[in-house]
């Protein structure tokens, strides 16, 4: 994956050059059609998803709770804390999204895990944390 496609996801835009190349190595882009499950309540989570291009609704025991766009990113809150998953997620229209699984996030250098979690826990404080957690 580009890394500077990589850092137009907000949550990685504060990511440094060398940071964003190394996450970017591990990164897979992909297509999603409209109605695809991207995440399913109850399930482990194994994967996080930064969404590129499209969106997705975000289904919590049948009602909408969210609605996600291109820049979110889902799923990484209960991938660092290894916790099922909260809510379903449903894409809404033709999607392009970047992945990227647990396996994936071990091989990442200390430090760049580590400053995905400081980025993750700041935007837990400010109240825009993971809805599909």
């Amino acid at each position: 994956m580009d890394p500077n496609r990589l850092k137009e996801i907000p949550i990685f835009s504060h990511l440094s050059d060398e940071e964003a190349k190394r996450l970017a190595a591990f990164a897979s882009e992909t297509s999603v059609a409209e109605g695809q499950i991207l995440m399913k309540q109850g399930d482990y989570s194994t994967e996080l998803i930064g969404i590129q291009e499209g969106s997705a609704d975000v289904i919590q025991d049948g009602k909408k709770i969210a609605s996600l766009k291109e820049g979110d990113l889902i799923g990484e809150m209960g991938l660092l804390e290894r916790e099922p998953r909260n809510a379903d997620v449903i894409a809404t229209s033709p999607m392009r999204v970047m992945k990227l699984t647990h396996w994936e996030i071990r091989r990442m250098s200390d430090e760049t895990l580590e400053r995905i979690k400081e980025i993750v826990e700041k935007r837990h404080q400010d109240g825009v944390a993971d809805p599909a957690h």
